[in-house]
């Protein structure tokens, strides 16, 4: 519904829409609201339906959508949020109902969880989703994972020949290990951290569904182990004083700061030893290609769908979600010694293998070969 300059679907949209508009297609962003254009090609089609809510906003901008289509005379329509209309869909965010299964309920406090089961959003998002992955709705499916590959197959009963793979790529020019000696170090000394501090880094926006609560419950261990050790926290929850909170419980409070919301997630990278993300869903995290890219490891869990790029106790960890005590062990791993820093060139060559670029030329890739398989009805 918006085209902007924040998010990982937006920013991938705007990727594919500038390279394909760069190579002759003439592209149109169908949105309610856009900012600048990707490319001075690309056209926007503006649909603003009349609706009260989140819920119905959703159903009427996909309800008007499906009657732009139709109307229109697009070779391939690409489906990037949650409409039905499209020749190809890509499930950036991963299946609803996995979301709302593994991680929607740690995203709320305890007095809101029930009330989040009636949510009319969900509802309407779990029967968006059905019908945009039923029979004859789609000639093709994108997913960031072979997690949600596996997920989508299971729940919509997608054929396995229709859908593809395409991982997210990182910008390596802006996530890079110079950052670590430049903006990185900077920030270590506004923050107050030494030198010789161990820093592991979380960074995401909603704490809950990241796992940040099972981090604080395990970074103890690398700090009996670690005295130096410290946590930061960056990214925004509202509910930031509740965890603020349990890392003051959990005698943590000179250990952990939190940074809040940043736009120079670059230099967080650079400023870190280790980044944790001990997510309960993630389709495809980007930042675990972003610390990748900046030459840290990566403890992540198998509900990232970004997981299947690490090789175990190499350039990464790999755990169960909810596994506190196994996270526990990892942290000791990688806060060993220089174990974290010997690792840096292994995990930046592994970022190098997934660039924006490469990501892109695949994705156009596909829509040129499902433009050729497409039958208009008449």
């Amino acid at each position: 519904m918006r085209q902007r300059g924040t998010g990982g679907t937006e920013r991938y949209l705007d990727q594919v829409a500038a390279h394909l508009a760069t190579h002759g297609h003439t592209v149109t962003i169908v949105c309610r609201s856009h900012e600048a254009a990707p490319h001075p090609a690309v056209r926007f089609a503006v649909l603003r339906p009349l609706a009260l809510g989140a819920a119905w906003r959703m159903w009427s901008f996909a309800t008007a959508v499906e009657r732009h289509v139709r109307a229109a005379d697009y070779d391939v329509v690409v489906g990037l949020g949650k409409t039905w209309t499209h020749d190809v869909v890509r499930l950036g965010g991963g299946c609803e109902e996995t979301y709302l299964e593994q991680a929607h309920a740690a995203t709320r406090g305890p007095w809101a969880r029930d009330l989040a089961r009636l949510s009319l959003k969900h509802r309407l998002a779990v029967r968006v989703e059905r019908r945009a992955l039923a029979p004859g709705a789609y000639a093709h499916v994108i997913t960031n994972s072979a997690m949600v590959k596996r997920d989508v197959m299971r729940r919509h009963a997608v054929p396995a020949e229709r859908v593809t793979v395409i991982y997210n790529g990182v910008d390596l020019e802006r996530f890079h290990p110079r950052h670590r000696t430049g903006a990185g170090a900077e920030l270590r000394r506004q923050w107050g951290i030494a030198p010789d501090d161990f820093v592991v880094l979380f960074l995401g926006t909603g704490y809950g569904r990241k796992g940040l609560d099972q981090l604080l419950q395990s970074f103890p261990a690398l700090l009996a182990q670690r005295p130096g050790a410290r946590l930061v926290v960056a990214g925004y929850d509202s509910a930031q004083a509740r965890y603020e909170r349990q890392a003051t419980q959990r005698g943590l409070a000179t250990a952990v700061r939190f940074v809040g919301g940043r736009r120079d997630a670059d230099a967080c990278f650079g400023a870190a030893d280790l980044y944790a993300l001990p997510t309960r869903y993630d389709p495809f995290a980007n930042s675990t290609l972003e610390a990748l890219a900046t030459g840290l490891p990566v403890i992540t869990t198998t509900a990232n769908g970004a997981s299947e790029l690490l090789t175990h106790r190499t350039t990464g960890s790999v755990i169960a979600p909810e596994a506190s005590d196994a996270l526990a062990a990892e942290l000791c791993f990688w806060g060993t010694a220089t174990r974290a820093r010997d690792s840096g060139a292994s995990a930046r060559a592994l970022a190098e293998q997934y660039s924006q670029t490469r990501t892109v030329e695949a994705t156009a890739a596909l829509l040129n070969a499902v433009r050729g398989t497409i039958r208009r009805k008449t």
